[in-house]
Order: structure tokens, then C-alpha cells, then sequence
């Protein structure tokens, strides 16, 4: 199974510094319910810009100096800021307009990509535009909505705005409904209802337009936050042995999603498939612009098989940081 898509062209040199760049200020941490992923996301890319012989800094951002971060961050005088920050405001445009305010060059996607994908519900509407299979779904905006599901179970409700399979709740009969009312009802978040499609989930890296190749995940139940985080919680196949027809419209798809709300960097578009179903069971799930670099993450899992590093990757990340996204 192919999937490289011409890496392999590439002259890798990951130990020259990108010009007139000398100083990273790595942003880690936050005050969403991810922030042990962004540390571990942190801990591995300082690394990796380590060896490039940047000069790096870490910010671990926190409650006590959220206020003040435009101050904190100033401070450290950075050329560019290495967001490796994950859901909350780090990853739907909150953060990027600070980087906007003080004109400092930063890793990854804009204000508008990351608000527009953070949102799943917009970002699917996109998609479907582009022509991307999107799977049938409901905005909940308070219980009586549960009474007007307009298909049956089983279907899974999750947090509008979220990542790391934080919140997912599964519903298979009608009277599992009434389990879910009270975390439905708070105000302070949406929640999206989707038909739940059987299947296998797939996985797609993109980095500056161009993608890597496909992943099969394998889990036990359902690639929840410990399947994805913990050492054996679940199994990469890398490549993906599925159909060519099949891996290459996940490879297509992925690069539409990515381009269709405008990313930049690095991107990772996660997919189901019901196989009985052939292409017309693929559907893309939702496009994550700060997806994890940790030690068990999929994306330089992905970047190893077609040959490349993590220092490659936070090379290209740094080449391509700016403002005005």
C-alpha cells in the first residue's frame, strides 16, 4: 500500500536554522481538559527543536498567567511562538488572535481555520460543500431537541467543540436518551448528535498541503482519550490495509478538509468507514489543526513510515510561521 505521495524526493536537512530565526517560545499546557497532552506534545517538539540547535523557551500556560500572557510573552522577546497547546482556547482561534495582537510569527493554523474547525458542526457544513461525505447529524442546544432526533439509534453525542475523545457518549437504544439530559442541558456547551456509523476508523496527517499516508486504528471499544494516549491503548496499522480505492480517497479527502478551511501547517483528518458499505461508507468525522506530536501519536507515527522526523516536521512548522493567516 502506497501512501508517501513523493516524501521521498525530499532532501531532509534538519539541522540548519531556519534564517533570521533564532529564538522558539513554545507554548504548553493551557486550561482545557487536554493539557496533559499539550505537555507531552511540548516535551517531545522541544526536543526535536533542540536538535535543529534553535534556541527554546517553554511557557506553561496556566490560570494564574493567562491574564497577563500577551505580557509573559513579550517578555521572552521570541522570533516565533511553537503553539503546542491543545483544545480550549489554544486551539479555536483565542489564542492565535493574541499571536495576531503582537505581530509574532506562530506555528499552525490562523484565527479563522482554528475557530472554524474547532467548531464541528460549521466545519462539517463546510466539508459537505467541497463535496466531502459528511455524516448525518444534530446541533443540541437544550433537551427538548432530544425529542426530535430525526433518526434512530444508535448515534453518538459529543461535545461541539472539543477534542482527545473527551465527552463522547454513546447511545443505543431510546431509553439511554434520558441518561445523557443533564450534561445536554449545560448552557456553557454544545453538543453534536451524529448517526453512529460501524466501521473502522481511519486517519490522515497533512503537512503544508501535501499528505503522509493512512492509518488503520484498532482499539478494543472506541478510540477513546486512554486508547489514544496510553502505550498500548490502541493499534496503528501504518499503512492502512484497506482498498487503494478507499485509501486514496481518505488521502484526498484529507487534503480538501485541509485546504477547504484554509490550514496551515500541520493538520490530522480522522475518518470512519463501513467497509460493507465500499466508498459510499467513508465519511470524514472532523479536522483537528494542533493535533498531538506526542510519543504515541499518530502523526509522527505516520511521518517515521514515509521516512520522515519530528524535527522535520517543527522544521517545516517554524519555516512556515507567520501572522496574518
Amino acid at each position: 500500500m502506497g501512501g508517501n505521495k513523493g516524501w521521498e524526493t525530499i532532501k531532509l536537512n534538519t539541522t540548519a536554522n531556519p534564517k533570521n530565526i533564532s529564538k522558539v517560545l513554545v507554548l504548553q499546557g493551557g486550561v482545557s481538559e487536554e493539557k496533559e497532552v499539550s505537555d507531552s506534545t511540548a516535551e517531545s517538539c522541544i526536543e526535536a527543536l533542540e536538535r535543529i540547535n534553535l534556541v527554546v523557551e517553554a511557557v506553561s500556560v496556566n490560570s494564574n498567567n493567562i491574564h497577563n500572557l500577551a505580557e509573559v510573552i513579550k517578555s521572552q522577546e521570541p522570533d516565533v511562538i511553537f503553539n503546542a497547546l491543545h483544545g480550549g482556547i489554544g486551539e479555536n482561534g483565542t489564542i492565535q488572535g493574541l499571536f495576531e495582537t503582537l505581530k509574532i510569527p506562530y506555528t499552525h493554523s490562523g484565527v479563522l481555520s482554528s475557530a472554524t474547525a474547532m467548531d464541528k458542526f460549521i466545519s462539517k457544513k463546510i466539508f459537505k460543500t467541497f463535496g466531502l461525505p459528511v455524516i448525518e447529524d444534530l446541533l443540541l442546544r437544550g433537551e427538548e431537541q432530544l425529542h426530535e432526533v430525526p433518526f434512530a439509534p444508535p448515534f453518538v453525542i459529543k461535545p461541539n467543540s472539543g477534542g482527545s475523545s473527551v465527552g463522547i457518549h454513546f447511545i443505543k437504544f431510546e431509553e439511554q436518551i434520558e441518561e445523557v439530559r443533564r450534561f445536554v442541558t449545560d448552557h456553557d456547551r454544545e453538543y453534536l448528535l451524529e448517526k453512529y456509523i460501524p466501521g473502522r476508523e481511519l486517519t490522515v496527517a497533512v503537512l503544508n498541503g501535501r499528505p503522509f499516508t493512512v492509518t488503520d486504528i484498532v482499539t478494543d471499544d472506541w478510540y477513546n482519550y486512554d486508547a489514544k494516549y496510553k502505550s498500548g491503548g490502541s493499534e496503528h496499522i501504518v499503512p492502512a490495509d484497506i482498498p487503494q480505492e478507499i485509501f486514496d480517497l481518505c488521502i484526498n479527502y484529507a487534503v480538501t478538509a485541509h485546504n477547504s478551511l484554509g490550514c496551515r501547517g500541520i493538520t490530522r483528518s480522522d475518518f470512519r468507514w463501513n467497509e460493507k458499505d465500499g466508498k459510499e461508507g467513508l465519511y470524514i468525522l472532523e479536522l483537528n489543526t494542533q493535533p498531538g506530536m506526542t510519543k504515541t501519536s499518530l502523526v509522527p507515527e505516520q511521518a517515521k513510515y514515509i521516512g520522515l522526523d519530528l524535527q522535520y516536521i517543527c522544521l517545516e512548522l517554524i519555516k512556515d510561521a507567520s501572522c496574518n493567516k
